[in-house]
């Protein structure tokens, strides 16, 4: 019997009703339909499948890409009370038994999972003896191999017809061209699916391309002119964090946010944007998925994405409340270029993605035949010099590797600090006496760790931070002096990445069994970059009609407020005003008051045109307040 779902929508997550197609995807999966759910980011994918599995007895299947993703879902479902697990890397057997053991007893309602982990057996097993109310695959466009996120190892995840033939299956997607579609229903094996697909359409949205050689000041322009919070993605950690100074430079308050950062740094910093102590987040596109802020009121693009797929999802970060946002491309004439350089010129054939393969084995120091299934530290800029490798060509590469279920690739910030004290004991305590004022830190560290005499022991420096008071930078040059003055032997390792391989080494042979799909991988490539820089170089089409026609949303109405749709609605007399304005400030300034008078225009009609003359650069304001000619 199925509990009333209007209710658990209210009681769980505050709203009165759903919205767009929600209640009837709700209806036909709660009937046992398989359903394939198209809806814009933002547009509440998780509820289709969350609010049905907590009005029936038993377990939802969730697979989804990403781990934090999965972490972010299972953490918000706990802070509403509901029971979650996740099966993310880096856990034991003995773990992994008993989180399975809490989905068959422990009355959880959602298990998260990456499509690499339900390919494992004991997990395959224990699923058949759940009692699966629902499977959910979310982002599945990863299955199709002209989608954007193509991750072979989807295409597993038809398996879970077999392991719980009753549960119906929902797929979920918020970016699928009509190829794509077709590649889901028919990889999952979707049967009698029914097909939902609400508008595409952020009409909130004003979407614009701003061609300009002078960046930065467009990017202030804009955060000047658009209230509110802001994202501005960018390609590069360096990038991220220079444009964050450019900004705060500039009175704007921004951070930035990139995969390298450690998990706690991003904790603080997703938080203070979060609450709106920080304006604008300055990020790469390792931001943003499963972040929940309804109230972005602008989203720059500062370079140029890969698709039109990660461009309409990101921009599609702004205005999830549907009040009025931007979403704007800030291009200068040499980004095109640029672009096709970092994502088409360095696309690694089978032959490189073969020695990338080799050399990674090589550097793990793991043998033929050999699996190391933990998760291993990886240090990429080490590695692409060590090599001679072309760093954009490389991690293309490696991306490949992990597409194929190689081995998986994660951004996870860590650091390994390990000490050994190697002075003579009477040679410590006499540097106790000598060295007072940090005595009381070495005390604690000796106290602390007991064996750390002995042998090299690995130490937390949050911990020794938080029970010495004094900071993690202040406690490593203390540590650093300390070696140097040769007390201890200490070492501070940091990594941005982690490899954990899936398969053993088996060289070429491993690579040969998706050598075509790495030829089929750059020809998507190839075609996505076309129809970005379509979008970028169009001057007729309305942007939003552009957008939805690609997604196969056949639409013929403008939108009427993008940058073309805007250009568009200049009428004759307001081209003859603006003619006349610019006479007028050939011979001199003016003042608005002056114009009026001059033109003969109204003032509403004046200003509107002063406003489009000026955000299109043609005129400037000087020191007087007059107007005056570029």
């Amino acid at each position: 019997m199925h509990k009333d779902t209007a209710s658990i929508l209210k009681h769980f997550w505050g709203y009165d009703g759903f919205r767009g197609s929600q209640q009837n995807i709700i209806g036909n999966v709660l009937a046992g339909k398989d359903v394939l759910a198209l809806m814009p980011t933002g547009g509440g994918k998780s509820v289709c499948y969350q609010v049905p599995s907590l009005a029936m007895e038993g377990i939802c299947i969730v697979v989804s890409p990403l781990v934090a993703l999965i972490q972010d879902q299972v953490s918000q479902l706990k802070k509403r009370n509901i029971k979650a697990i996740a099966l993310t890397g880096g856990i034991s057997k003995e773990e992994l038994n008993n989180l399975l053991d809490n989905c068959i007893y422990g009355n959880y309602k959602f298990l998260y999972l990456s499509p690499e982990r339900l390919q494992q057996p004991l997990v395959q097993g224990r699923i058949q003896q759940m009692n699966v109310n629902l499977v959910a695959i979310d982002e599945a466009h990863c299955i199709s191999q002209w989608g954007n996120d193509f991750r072979p190892s989807y295409l597993g995840c038809s398996i879970l017809k077999e392991l719980v033939p009753n549960a119906p299956m929902i797929a979920l997607t918020a970016t699928a061209t009509p190829k794509v579609v077709r590649d889901i229903v028919e990889n999952l094996q979707l049967e009698q699916v029914q097909i939902f697909k609400d508008s595409f359409s952020r009409s909130n949205i004003v979407f614009k391309v701003k061609h300009s050689e002078d960046k930065l000041y467009q990017l202030k322009k804009y955060m000047d002119k658009v209230p509110g919070s802001a994202i501005v993605y960018v390609r590069s950690r360096k990038m991220s964090i220079s444009l964050a100074n450019f900004l705060i430079r500039n009175g704007i308050s921004a951070s930035f946010f990139h995969g390298g950062i450690p998990k706690s740094d991003k904790e603080k910093k997703l938080n203070l944007w979060l609450s709106g102590k920080v304006r604008a987040m300055v990020a790469t596109n390792a931001f943003g998925m499963g972040v929940d802020k309804p109230d972005v009121r602008l989203v720059v693009h500062y370079q140029i994405p890969d698709s039109l797929e990660s461009y309409f999802q990101e921009a599609g970060r702004a205005g999830r409340d549907g009040k009025p946002s931007t979403a704007i491309i800030v291009s200068s004439n040499e980004d095109a270029e640029k672009a096709q350089q970092q994502f088409l010129a360095n696309l690694p054939d089978v032959a490189f993605v073969k020695m990338v393969y080799s050399k990674l084995n090589n550097y793990f120091q793991i043998s033929y035949g050999e699996l190391i299934s933990e998760p291993l530290a990886f240090t990429f800029n080490e590695f692409c010099k060590r090599y001679g490798f072309n760093p954009n060509t490389t991690f293309n590469a490696i991306r490949i590797l992990d597409q194929n279920s190689v081995l998986t690739l994660s951004e996870n910030f860590k650091e390994k600090t390990t000490l050994q004290f190697v002075a003579p004991k009477t040679q410590i305590f006499d540097y106790l006496d000598k060295n007072r004022k940090t005595a009381p830190i070495i005390q604690t560290i000796l106290r602390t760790y007991g064996g750390i005499t002995d042998y090299e022991t690995k130490i937390n420096l949050y911990l020794l931070s938080q029970k010495t008071g004094t900071s993690e930078k202040q406690l490593k040059q203390l540590l650093q002096q300390l070696a140097d003055d040769q007390i201890v032997k200490y070492k501070n390792n940091t990594s941005d990445l982690e490899i954990t391989f899936l398969v053993p080494r088996e060289d070429d042979h491993t690579i040969n069994l998706f050598a075509k799909k790495i030829k089929d991988f750059n020809q998507v490539k190839q075609k996505n970059m076309e129809a970005m820089l379509g979008y970028i170089t169009n001057i007729k089409v309305c942007r939003s009609v552009y957008l939805l026609n690609y997604f196969g949303e056949k639409v013929s109405e403008n939108c009427g407020t993008c940058d073309i749709c805007r250009q568009e609605k200049v009428m004759p007399s307001s081209y003859y005003l603006e003619k006349r304005i610019m006479e007028l400030l050939e011979i001199r300034p003016h003042t608005s008051r002056q114009l009026e008078k001059e033109t003969g225009a109204n003032e509403e009609e004046l200003l509107t045109t002063l406003e489009r003359l000026l955000e299109d650069e043609l005129i400037s304001i000087n020191y007087k307040n007059e107007y005056i000619k570029k």
